[in-house]
């Protein structure tokens, strides 16, 4: 997008699709935005983001990390590859390496934290919509020492492909776990243990816990 035609310089305002699973936090960042955006859409799991924004096309995504449905990372994934000319800026209470770099990863062209005024949050969308990359202060190190060093982990495709709570039951899981004892580790039902663990050999394409087990081991996630 030219300079003469770029939101920066007042011609228009992004237009905008909000994606967090918290209806009340939805409105509230509707409400301090105000003027400074279209809001366009709005969803609050992976399944209604993605159809949402096929449907919207917005200029920019504002996303929330952790969401029902596999995530973020899983709403990057299914809008790219379709319409990558979206962009997309993760908003999320999460400040953790793993988080801000899964998403970069992914596509997202920044990374904010919930924290922010809603004056800084107008100014980073309006940012991200004309092309930079905008990151709270402490997050952008995670990025530059994840993307810049030499000493860096490799990028794992096979990895990327799991959400935040899959990564944690497989772990659980290699480290001898039963599906009882990750339930009340993780605070979650034993039935949800299942659901994320038949989601992982599935990704993985892996048979079994013992081969799980075995994929986690040589990758030193143990």
């Amino acid at each position: 997008m030219g300079e003469e035609n770029s939101f920066a310089s007042g011609g228009a305002v992004p237009r905008v699709v909000i994606v967090d699973d918290h209806r009340l936090f939805r409105s509230g960042v509707r409400g301090e935005l105000g003027d400074a955006v279209d809001v366009v859409g709005e969803a609050g799991d992976v399944d209604s983001a993605v159809r949402v924004i096929s449907e919207q096309r917005p200029d920019l995504v504002l996303l929330d990390v952790h969401l029902p449905g596999g995530g973020g990372v899983e709403v990057l994934r299914r809008v790219l590859a379709r319409h990558p000319e979206i962009r997309f800026l993760a908003l999320s209470v999460s400040d953790a390496a793993e988080d801000v770099i899964g998403v970069v990863r992914g596509g997202a062209r920044g990374y904010v934290t919930k924290t922010i005024s809603g004056k800084e949050l107008a100014s980073a969308i309006v940012r991200v919509a004309d092309g930079d990359a905008v990151f709270s202060p402490r997050l952008a190190g995670f990025v530059l020492d994840a993307f810049a060093a030499t000493d860096a982990p490799p990028m794992d495709p096979e990895l990327d492909r799991l959400t935040q709570r899959e990564r944690e039951v497989l772990r659980l899981i290699a480290r001898g776990y039963a599906y009882k004892e990750v339930a009340k580790e993780l605070f979650i039902s034993v039935k949800t243990v299942e659901t994320h663990v038949s989601s992982v050999l599935r990704k993985l394409q892996l048979s079994n816990r013992h081969e799980l087990s075995r994929w986690a081991t040589a990758r030193k996630l143990v």
